[in-house]
């Protein structure tokens, strides 16, 4: 059975730190950004602005109080929604299963494929590094077992924190944090229980959900588990995942084209595998280049009848695309991405019928690859890839 993993992503005084990556003028200064009459309420407010005790949904007239030699700025709202659009299609590359909660953070579901990363957190650390790379922003990032637990880590060592809480240590973790902590806590549920004597997580845990009840009523059982660690919630994604993609930029520029086509066919094997593990194929395939110049193209071609994740399809389809893209300059930066998704039911429906011998290898290599990790077995092309790197 796979391991269930949630990652937290959130993006550190989002609205401020668009304005400050926008005007360098503002870095290191006091940003708050909101609603201008003293009737309006602080949106967001930066780092440099918290240290007066500027927190959101303040009032702006407190605000001005607090801090009056700070930046007042207003709301942006279609700017930053055109940035958390990017965001959204950089976090897409990690995981189809994304649950929106605002513009500025999301969960995914990241189960499986720490399979295909040296350890879970690195799915996270390349996630931060491409956010910050495509948008100058800065995330913070959690792991756990939970949506709790991902959305607690992502909190704990803000700004620019990665925080994992692995399995089994969930209430060491949980234990010496305050009550403010827990999930659905507000500062009335908060002072109940301080006032009850219970101060730290651990003091919950060791009571049980009998001493809460008369504290919070019906919600005892609830923060009760909370305190153990567990939320059985699920990701609530409102729609089928739009993509499944993936792009690496290079250490060194690709010189030549025996160079792209073996990168062409590493993502193919990538896209191949995450589409297989989230049970769904895709009509549409989108090749992304990056230009030692910067220069960016896409092309794009879409498949008659079903989709399709087959790992050699993607990359004759990649490499067809590569073939057009106009200009021989040195790439930086290579992407492959399939769309219009659906789900397939069975493994038969990927290849033709004369093909159901390749179907069954390929069904063999992901079981293999689920339980002893994606090195375990590899084509031949992709083993003597990894070792010569490790060389």
């Amino acid at each position: 059975m796979a391991v269930r993993w949630i990652m937290h992503v959130d993006m550190d005084a989002f609205y401020a730190s668009v304005e400050q990556r926008d005007n360098p003028a503002l870095k290191g200064r006091p940003v708050i950004v909101g609603g201008l009459s003293d009737r309006g309420v602080v949106a967001t407010a930066s780092y440099e602005a918290r240290k007066f005790g500027i927190h959101s949904a303040m009032s702006m007239r407190q605000a001005r109080r607090l801090c009056p030699n700070g930046v007042f700025l207003p709301v942006r709202m279609s700017h930053y929604r055109r940035i958390s659009h990017q965001i959204r299609l950089i976090l897409s590359h990690y995981s189809p299963f994304i649950e929106p909660l605002a513009l500025d953070e999301a969960f995914l579901d990241i189960s499986g494929m720490e399979l295909h990363y040296s350890h879970v957190t690195d799915i996270a650390k390349a996630a931060k590094k491409d956010i910050y790379k495509t948008t100058g922003l800065i995330a913070s990032a959690g792991i756990g077992p939970n949506k709790f637990l991902a959305k607690l880590a992502s909190d704990l060592r803000k700004p620019d924190g990665l925080v994992w809480i692995p399995y089994g240590t969930e209430q060491a973790m949980l234990a010496p944090l305050s009550v403010s902590r827990l999930w659905g806590v507000g500062n009335v549920t908060e002072q109940a229980l301080r006032r009850a004597g219970f101060k730290t997580i651990g003091d919950i845990a060791s009571a049980g959900p009998d001493a809460l009840r008369p504290v919070v009523g019906n919600q005892a059982g609830r923060i009760y588990d909370l305190s153990l660690g567990k939320d059985k919630r699920p990701l609530e994604i409102s729609r089928r995942p739009q993509s499944v993609g993936n792009e690496h930029t290079y250490d060194h520029d690709l010189l030549t084209p025996a160079e792209a086509e073996e990168q062409l066919r590493i993502l193919a094997n990538e896209v191949s595998w995450r589409l297989r593990q989230n049970h769904l194929m895709g009509r549409t395939i989108t090749l992304k280049v990056r230009f030692a110049s910067f220069q960016t193209i896409t092309r794009s071609l879409t498949w008659e009848g079903v989709g399709t994740c087959a790992e050699e399809q993607l990359y004759f389809a990649a490499r067809r695309l590569y073939q057009k893209r106009g200009r021989n300059e040195p790439i930086r930066l290579l992407g492959l991405t399939v769309s219009q998704l659906q789900r397939y039911q069975v493994q038969g429906d990927l290849f033709s019928d004369d093909d159901d011998t390749k179907a069954k290898v390929t069904e063999a290599i992901d079981t293999l690859q689920k339980r002893f990790g994606r090195n375990a077995l590899m084509k031949g092309f992709l083993w003597e890839l990894s070792h010569e790197k490790e060389k």
